[in-house]
Formats: C-alpha cells, sequence, structure tokens
C-alpha cells in the first residue's frame, strides 16, 4: 500500500497544469510554451447564470455560426455610469442597441456579461460571438466574458465571480488555463480592408503597461483556485 501510495503521489506531480504565467501559447514576455494544459480541479457548482439570449435570427445574431470554444477571453466594458451593469449590457445586446465599429459584422456581442453579484449569458457558449479582433482567431474559437465597471459595484467580487466562471467554462470545454487571455492577447485586423488596429488595452486593470504582467497573473491564480 505504501509503494502504491508513493506511485500515486508522483503521478498527481507529473500532471500538473501550466505555470499560471502563461496564455495562449506564449509567456507574458513572448516565449513560447507548450499549449499542453489540464482544466482546474473539479471544485464548486457552476455559477448561477440568468440566460438573455439575443434573439435567434436578429441583432448580432443574424448570422449564426458555430464554434468549438478553444480559448476564453477576458474584457472589461469601461462603462461607468451607475445603471451599466451585467443585466443592462444583456438587454442592450438583446435590443440590438450596440453597434459594431465601422466594417464589423454590425454589431457588439459577446456571450457573458459579470458584475459583483450576478452573470448574463447573451450568447450561446459554441457560437460565434463579435468582441476580440473581427474575424480572426479571438472572435472564431473563444468565449468572450465581460467585466463591469459601473460605479458602485465592486471590482474585487466581480473579478471572483468572473474567475468561477471562468474555471466552470474551463472544465465544461476542457479549456487549459494557458488558453485564458485577455481582450489585449488578440491582433486586431479589420477584415474589410485589411488594417492593423493592433491590440487593446483591455481589460485595461488586468494589464501592466498594457502587456500581462502580475495582475494578470493573480487573476489566473484566482480562476486555479477554483
Amino acid at each position: 500500500m505504501l509503494r502504491f501510495s508513493l506511485l500515486f503521489t508522483l503521478f498527481l506531480a507529473a500532471c500538473t497544469v501550466q505555470p499560471v504565467g502563461t496564455y495562449g501559447g506564449y509567456t507574458p514576455g513572448g516565449t513560447p510554451v507548450s499549449t499542453a494544459g489540464a482544466p482546474p480541479r473539479p471544485g464548486l457548482a457552476p455559477p448561477r447564470i440568468t440566460k438573455a439570449l439575443i434573439p435567434a435570427g436578429r441583432y448580432g445574431r443574424h448570422r449564426m455560426r458555430r464554434m468549438v470554444p478553444r480559448y476564453i477571453t477576458i474584457h472589461s466594458t469601461q462603462n461607468y455610469s451607475r445603471q451599466s451593469d451585467a443585466r443592462a449590457h444583456a438587454e442592450m445586446l438583446r435590443r440590438g442597441a450596440l453597434k459594431g465599429p465601422r466594417n464589423s459584422l454590425g454589431y457588439v456581442t459577446w456571450h457573458f456579461t459579470v458584475d459583483e453579484s450576478s452573470i448574463y449569458q447573451s450568447l450561446p457558449e459554441t457560437e460565434q460571438g463579435q468582441h476580440a479582433d473581427y474575424e480572426g482567431p479571438g472572435n472564431r474559437y473563444s468565449i468572450g466574458i465581460e467585466m463591469c465597471e459601473n460605479r458602485g459595484n465592486s471590482r474585487a467580487a466581480t473579478m471572483a465571480r468572473t474567475a468561477r466562471l471562468t474555471a466552470h467554462l474551463m472544465r465544461k470545454y476542457r479549456i487549459p488555463l494557458n488558453r485564458v487571455v485577455p481582450h489585449q492577447h488578440w491582433r486586431m485586423i479589420r477584415y474589410a480592408d485589411g488594417r492593423d488596429l493592433g491590440h487593446k488595452n483591455c481589460p485595461h486593470f488586468l494589464l501592466d503597461g498594457g502587456r500581462p504582467g502580475l495582475k494578470w497573473r493573480n487573476f489566473l491564480r484566482m480562476v486555479q483556485s477554483h
């Protein structure tokens, strides 16, 4: 029995997930790393999610395109008005109130909006959104999560709820930790005219000088704790 316990301990050590400093196959310094990884260990029950899907065939879902999720992309709304909580953003998406930039598909869409006390879902997890990089891999292969920044909303509680949702989605779709990325990870090249718009400083409060650093690694540790 002692010999079996030792072998089992060595097996677990060999299955450790990738370091939290990696994302999308790169360290914050840009060094390639293995994309192998494991979802977080089984933990808390799935978070409570309120479904408020955009109507099928309308607004941001007038073109419904299937997706197999490979990444999770974290955003922040940069919408500071007091009323702009998760429910308000979900309602704007449902009413087609969020028009996209020129040469996009017409509307900005993402999958989940999170505030200090709630999570609203606007798109099926297996359907492409328009939240990261026009027709790039960020939109084609990633689930988009927006964190609210409205006045009166707790940023710490919002981040904690987002970390729990992220861990749940990782387990559900077997997405490793190094494929949880900030919006900044995706280079935005406008497909209509090929214009390179670079990398967005988003989520701005989790980046250091516009790039993933200590704040981002600490967020990944929160995800991994679940």
